[in-house]
């Protein structure tokens, strides 16, 4: 059994409740779609969020400069260009009305400003190319920035966060261009920023992995250009080496070999196979193949709040796994994750962004299964699952956290605790990367108080309790849900309020829980 102790007399400290800050959210042109919008309503009244990011405000499905060539298929009409920011405008009123404000992510190159024209095919068609000419960039930045005061006024913008692309380290995946150049690109866009509102707030570098801040606070320092804050991401996985540039590129195998070796599997499948059946195949689940350790995020945002020096850290993309399709995406074992996680973190950043809160999710292809190992906290149609009811239990915690040292969420059965006049808060969690079917473990906490509490509620994420998949799971994994079948699922599910007797013996209330792997249960102690 594991056990622990409350004394009357507890150090506590505020709460940083850095999850509250943001959330992804796919790309740009999905703001204009009404369910994701309605999602976002949700998550915004349910959970508090004040922010969303998301990528490709620039890409050309938001027409921001098309030539003369999109309206009419004339050879040479693509230099004839004409600037318009109507789309933009359209996808920041309806984030506005959501209640939430934009964390504004600059990206990508809109192709007629592009040094190269190609653009990718997987990531609904972006281009990751730097400008042909860095002033004309500058320039697009500058009259974007003109067009959002207009529209919302100095005062709505300058309450807006602007960051500079996304991922620039992952070199072809997200960016046509050296660490260097990323440098230079960053230079441009914050002087034509400041240039136009001193006041507005603008970061970078936007790396994977926790990558390159102590390089770009050290270029950003030297040529005297404004940072008002650093932002980075990190998953479970990604690196696990930490913030080196070893493992950026795959090295293991030559792509060529991989590709061949992918089309000989596709020839040997039959032909009715799933994408989604092919896609985990070839990504699988890598925290059940692989030995990934917890403590990544927790040991790199440490590191990089040292890198950032005064700067204010914010980890605007994070989440479990970084593979779309994961299945454990939809599971408890993500949920785990995240409380562990976020409450490992507290301290060392200023604000994070879960990515996302949604599976209306087209960065790759748009899975229409209801589960389908999404990176959203709903599923297509709103079905909240273990990760969203896991930012729902962290966002109800009381502002004072009581300090249990860090070996209280450092090992397999963790427990954090919180307090405000009214209420004192048990979280426990029984986190492991891999779902593994062991017996369950108990745990006992003895809490020093002066009275009997008035009652103890319990909310729980486990095997029965806001577990959705497996609802779906057993009723044969329908791909067409209607609107009555959402809805069962969604109340079947949904978090419910257990009142628990209250054992109070000399002083102290004794909660005992048995927890299976990667369940959470939070006790709430009404004094």
């Amino acid at each position: 059994m594991k056990e622990f102790y409350l004394e009357k007399e507890r150090k506590t400290s505020k709460l940083n409740k850095h999850w509250q800050f943001s959330i992804g959210g796919d790309h740009a042109k999905q703001a204009l779609r009404a369910d994701y919008l309605k999602q976002l309503h949700f998550i915004h009244e349910e959970l508090g969020i004040q922010y969303i990011r998301f990528h490709g405000i620039f890409c050309d499905d938001m027409h921001t400069l098309p030539g003369l060539d999109e309206v009419l298929p004339i050879p040479g009409g693509e230099v004839l260009t004409e600037r318009s920011f109507y789309y933009c405008g359209a996808v920041y009123d309806g984030i506005l009305e959501a209640g939430m404000k934009p964390f504004v992510e600059l990206s990508f190159m809109p192709t007629t400003l592009a040094k190269n024209k190609e653009t990718g095919k997987i990531f609904y068609g972006s281009n990751f190319s730097l400008p042909n000419e860095f002033e004309a960039w500058g320039e697009h930045i500058k009259e974007f920035i003109k067009y959002l005061i207009h529209r919302y006024g100095e005062k709505e913008v300058e309450s807006w966060y602007f960051e500079v692309w996304n991922e620039p380290d992952l070199r072809g995946s997200f960016f046509l261009g050296t660490k260097e150049e990323y440098f230079k690109l960053y230079e441009v866009t914050v002087r034509a920023i400041k240039s136009v509102d001193k006041n507005l707030r603008v970061g970078g570098p936007s790396t994977s992995g926790s990558r390159w801040i102590d390089e770009f606070v050290d270029f950003c320092e030297k040529n005297q250009l404004p940072l008002d804050f650093v932002s980075t991401h990190q998953y479970s996985g990604d690196p696990l080496t930490g913030v080196s540039e070893s493992n950026v590129e795959n090295e293991n195998e030559d792509p060529a070999e991989q590709l061949k070796a992918a089309q000989q599997m596709f020839q040997a499948l039959p032909k009715d196979v799933r994408h989604i059946d092919i896609m985990r195949m070839i990504m699988g689940e890598p925290s059940e193949t692989k030995e990934i350790p917890n403590n990544v995020f927790r040991l790199n945002a440490k590191r990089v709040k040292n890198q950032a020096k005064e700067y204010p850290v914010i980890y605007d993309e994070w989440n479990f796994s970084a593979i779309l399709t994961d299945y454990g995406n939809d599971t408890k074992k993500a949920a785990a994750y995240i409380i562990k996680t976020a409450l490992d973190v507290e301290q060392s950043i200023q604000g994070s962004s879960v990515w996302c809160f949604s599976d209306i999710f087209e960065e790759m292809h748009q899975f229409t299964d209801e589960f389908h190992g999404g990176f959203g906290v709903q599923t297509i149609h709103g079905i909240p699952k273990p990760t969203f009811y896991a930012l729902k239990m962290l966002c109800s915690l009381a502002p004072n956290r009581i300090d249990l040292g860090n070996k209280a969420t450092d090992e397999e059965i963790g427990l954090a605790a919180f307090e405000d006049e009214e209420r004192l808060q048990l979280l426990f969690f029984r986190q492991k990367m891999r779902q593994q079917d062991m017996p369950k473990e108990e745990i006992m906490v003895k809490t020093e108080l002066d009275v009997k509490p008035k009652k103890m509620v319990l909310e729980r994420i486990d095997d029965t309790h806001c577990n959705p998949l497996k609802i779906w799971e057993s009723q044969g994994k329908p791909l067409d849900l209607n609107q009555k079948e959402v809805l069962n699922i969604l109340n079947e599910s949904k978090m419910r309020k257990e009142e628990v007797d209250v054992q109070y013996q000399d002083g102290c209330v004794i909660v005992l829980a048995k927890m299976n792997v990667n369940d959470i249960y939070l006790y709430t102690i009404y004094k």
